[in-house]
């Protein structure tokens, strides 16, 4: 199955100048764990809900003095629309990262995919391949 199918579209977005704080409160409002932090249309690295945790407060740095800039990971992974199900876990296993941007051919960021979203997919799976096997069980 395509990437495109399972991504979400509405990725919450950032500029790299923009305060941590106010990450934090993105963050918050939407119920999320990260923002794509972006350079026009092109993402450029992306802050976690852990970033903020470990880059700044248990630093005991005082947020207002932080950019999106000072906590991303600026080494960052992306996948195209067309990409499959398995190259995704894979990337994600093989870096160790819990979420991908999805970037079309020209760069720019087309939605993001996490962990979570694969996983809600396989047990959609396991879900339907029970229903089958519980069809097929003889009765005792």
């Amino acid at each position: 199955m395509p990437i495109e199918n399972l991504a979400r579209s509405d990725v919450v977005t950032a500029k790299a100048d923009d305060p941590v704080q106010d990450l934090a409160t993105m963050m918050d409002e939407e119920e999320i764990g990260s923002v794509v932090i972006t350079d026009g249309e092109e993402p450029v690295g992306i802050v976690t809900d852990r970033d903020l945790a470990v880059q700044v407060v248990a630093q005991g740095a005082d947020p207002a003095d932080h950019t999106a800039e000072d906590v991303m990971s600026s080494d960052l992974y992306t996948i195209e629309p067309d990409a499959g199900f398995y190259q995704a876990t894979e990337m994600m296993s093989d870096h160790g990262i819990r979420r991908l941007p999805v970037v079309d051919s020209n760069g720019e960021l087309d939605g993001i995919i996490t962990v979570d979203d694969l996983n809600e997919l396989l047990a959609d799976e396991h879900q339907e391949l029970a229903g089958v096997i519980r069809e097929q069980r003889p009765p005792y």
